[in-house]
């Protein structure tokens, strides 16, 4: 049996896929940190939506959702250049598009809640964000930030439509704030 611990962190490195050892507290694996926290909140949704006939076609979203995280990490991870296929972006927005459609308009700020599994999209908004703008911060030089940093930012906005539209398939009621 394989052992899970290899005591090579140890030093308060770890190993990037390409060999190259960097230091725990460096960009890229803060990058990493929180694309795996966002794909683990993705998950925590995932598991409750599992029990919602009416939302399987948003389980199923995520689930691909979470592949794309996972090649995303593992392209980062070997040090060469890549580029996002462009029709992930446009995805997200036909999808965005139709869950639109069928929501009432916000007239306010929406709190998040809405319903446990509307917050836990909520929760997996907000990591997608620090995701987002690490991503932006490590890549600051690199044309990669761009197509990246589009993903990620089409991708909290389909995971707040996406809160939405199950506090309203669920016939559970938004928050909302209103200033003043």
């Amino acid at each position: 049996m394989a052992k899970i611990y290899t005591r090579t962190g140890d030093d308060g490195t770890t190993a990037l896929a390409n060999g190259k050892r960097v230091k725990k507290t460096a960009d890229i694996i803060a990058v990493f940190g929180s694309l795996d926290e966002l794909n683990a909140f993705l998950g925590f949704a995932a598991e409750a939506l599992c029990a919602k006939n009416e939302l399987q076609n948003l389980l199923k979203h995520i689930y691909q959702i979470q592949k794309d995280l996972f090649e995303l990490g593992g392209k980062l991870a070997s040090g060469n250049k890549f580029t996002l296929d462009p029709e992930k972006v446009a995805r997200f927005e036909a999808e965005i598009d139709a869950m639109t459609e069928k929501l009432p308009v916000a007239k306010s700020f929406i709190l998040p809640g809405g319903g446990e599994i509307s917050a836990r999209l909520h929760i997996a908004r907000t990591v997608c964000r620090r995701a987002e703008r690490e991503t932006f911060k490590l890549f600051a030089t690199d044309i990669l930030a761009e197509t990246v940093g589009i993903y990620l930012n089409r991708l909290s906005d389909w995971l707040y439509v996406a809160a939405r539209y199950v506090a309203f398939v669920t016939n559970v009621e938004e928050l909302t704030f209103k200033t003043g």
